[in-house]
């Protein structure tokens, strides 16, 4: 027995501006829209529909709109609709719910709830049009001191370092999860603007190589892709133990958008699931994690910093103590709400903390026991703004990741479809018909314009707090303030009470 769901969303035709211009059935990836020969007409199928408006958007005289199904459920606020509608699905299927993107829950947004301090009288601001701004940072190991010889040349070795003119990098999205023409977009944005992309753990194209010096390369559990040439081709190499958006398992491609190119590049046969386990079976301690940094510092003739990446969770700091004082030169933290391009519903939903919380409690941690120079920290999971990034390194931050922002620059409308391999925006895709939706000249544009916005409004913002280079407020929690927050919740962020 079929149980058949409502319509998440109504498509709704102005039958006197249709044209029957077939626009909407060739340009719609989820068949929800098709051309009756007989009737001289445009039917749909609403129940196909995501949300995603592309149709809306192409329509040339615009008699199309989306909108959500009205039609509710009795009233019940513990079985609301979206749980009654999983439970008929895997009713229906017996599996494991998959979905896209990052957690969509009414999870509390802290950076919602901190506000930046200003300078007035007695700490002049600065102004960003006519004083030099510095937002420059480096990236690696800092030594304890550094010592000069007589000749006032550097006589402390210091350890690889990567330089970023914009303390924002893109998020690893790997090679399948999204197309070939997103992560071009991306590459070339990154740099454009002097900053860094990350392969995922997809492996790297050769048409990508040229790119190498914006690049950071991941080494996940699954090792896809994975050779000398690839951990040599970039600047950082990234060893991946978790991720926001499913902390404790491991990765899963589904084998629809395994093409040809995507299983060349990364090594496994054409069309099947690409699953990477959830540990990495070479590291079941700080021990073995050292072994591997060590590794591939061998392999890259330790010229390169090595990052780990890990989930958000509650022993966030202890970890990242482990991490550094294993060898790592950046820690990456990875909030609940960071997206990726399948994920189980349930981890998704239900695992791992607010980006905020670690971050806070990780910095913390690693200066009181006096190695926070020992490696910078970068975050990610849900960076929406200028003003985000500014809270971000005010809390401890070196720099952070953005994946969805990125992806929102080049057209995505976060409909949650990534895992279906049928994004209409050619995003999340290997479809040759649909990856050709995305045209790697203006995505670099519009991806680099992005950066470029937020690193005015970077300036802007640092020139109001008095500080003329981002060195100056990483970590400086007095610049902030919270806004409704318990005393519990301000003691773990660090911060005093907006008023103190």
């Amino acid at each position: 027995m079929k149980t058949y769901l409502p319509a998440r969303f109504l498509v709704e035709r102005n039958a006197e501006r249709c044209i029957r211009c077939k626009v909407c059935t060739n340009q719609c990836s989820f068949d929800v829209h098709s051309y009756d020969s007989e009737e001289d007409c445009i039917q749909s199928r609403e129940e196909n529909c995501v949300g995603c408006h592309r149709c809306v958007i192409f329509c040339p005289t615009r008699a199309i709109t989306i909108r959500k199904n009205p039609l509710e459920y009795r009233e019940n606020y513990n079985w609301r609709p979206e749980v009654i509608e999983d439970i008929i699905k895997q009713a229906e299927t017996g599996g494991v719910l998959l979905t896209g993107m990052g957690d969509d829950k009414a999870q509390r947004i802290y950076w919602d709830h901190l506000v930046l301090n200003a300078s007035q009288v007695t700490n002049p601001s600065i102004d960003p049009l006519r004083e030099p701004m510095e937002l420059t940072t480096f990236l690696g190991r800092k030594p304890d001191r550094v010592e000069l010889s007589d000749d006032l040349s550097l006589k402390t070795e210091i350890a690889p370092q990567v330089k970023l003119e914009v303390p924002v990098m893109f998020a690893a999205m790997s090679y399948g999860a999204v197309s070939l023409h997103v992560q071009e977009s991306l590459a070339r944005a990154a740099t454009e603007a002097g900053t860094l992309w990350n392969t995922g753990e997809g492996g790297l194209h050769p048409r990508l190589y040229k790119y190498g010096k914006n690049t950071i390369v991941q080494v996940a559990s699954g090792r896809f892709g994975v050779h000398a040439e690839y951990l040599n081709a970039g600047a950082v190499v990234e060893i991946k133990i978790g991720q926001g958006a499913k902390p404790g398992i491991g990765g899963h491609l589904p084998g629809e958008k395994v093409s040809a190119e995507v299983s060349r590049t990364r090594m496994i046969p054409e069309g099947t699931d690409a699953l990477s386990p959830a540990p990495q079976h070479d590291i079941y301690s700080i021990e073995d994690l050292s072994q591997l940094i060590y590794a591939l510092k061998e392999a890259t003739n330790y010229t390169k910093p090595i990052s780990v990446k890990i989930a958000a969770v509650h022993n966030s700091a202890a970890i990242a103590s482990g991490i550094v004082r294993a060898g790592a030169d950046i820690v990456v933290l990875d909030g609940l709400r960071g997206a990726t391009g399948a994920a189980p519903k349930v981890i998704r939903d239900n695992v791992g903390i607010p980006i905020e919380m670690a971050l806070a409690s990780v910095d913390a941690r690693l200066r009181q026991e006096g190695i926070r120079n020992q490696a910078s920290i970068v975050i990610s999971g849900g960076i929406r703004s200028a003003g985000d990034v500014a809270k971000a390194i005010a809390l401890g931050a070196d720099a952070v990741n953005i994946g969805t922002a990125a992806l929102i620059a080049l057209g995505c409308t976060v409909c949650q479809q990534c895992h279906t391999g049928k994004c209409a925006w050619g995003i999340c895709t290997s479809d040759l018909f649909l990856t050709k939706r995305i045209n790697p000249d203006i995505g670099a544009e519009r991806v680099y314009n992005l950066l470029r916005g937020w690193s005015v409004e970077l300036k802007d913002i640092m020139g109001g707090l008095g500080v003329n280079a981002v060195e100056s407020l990483r970590g400086n929690r007095h610049h902030l303030r919270g806004i409704g927050l318990t005393d519990t919740e301000l003691n773990i962020l660090g911060v005093q009470m907006a008023g103190s």
